[in-house]
């Protein structure tokens, strides 16, 4: 007997570990191949959709919002007809409304608008009717 660690039934050492034989991947009773234990399971087997470029600027706006409505600051306030307000991009208001409530200056309101009623001035800023008008948070 030698000192030599292979034999006849054992390949010699080489300096790079030998990998598993490849395996076929596992098939499902229903065919469909099954995926290997270390990979997540795919959500589905078809990619998803997507949208493609945008092929010009939209001829609409694409925020339905009511323009009836305004949100802002009371800058005049007290117990009404007149009020005003000021949104948040600088844009003033004079409101008339009369039976609406008392506001304090600096209330932020949510402001449903309708036409101005030429009878009444209330300062400065685009004139319009309250038809509801409520105090945010």
């Amino acid at each position: 007997m030698s000192d030599d660690p292979t034999t006849p039934d054992t390949p010699p050492a080489s300096g790079a570990a030998a990998s598993p034989p490849p395996t076929r991947p596992a098939v499902a009773p229903s065919g469909t191949p099954v995926p290997p234990a270390d990979r997540p399971t795919p959500l589905s087997a078809t990619d998803l959709p997507t949208l493609g470029p945008a092929t010009g600027l939209p001829k609409k706006p694409t925020d339905d919002r009511p323009t009836n409505v305004v949100a802002g600051r009371i800058n005049r306030g007290g117990s009404g007809p007149c009020y005003g307000l000021v949104t948040d991009d600088g844009r003033q208001y004079a409101l008339h409304g009369p039976g609406m409530g008392s506001f304090v200056v600096g209330t932020t309101v949510l402001v449903t608008i309708g036409p101005a009623d030429p009878a009444h001035d209330c300062g400065p800023g685009d004139a319009a009717s309250i038809v509801r008008i409520s105090p945010v948070g």
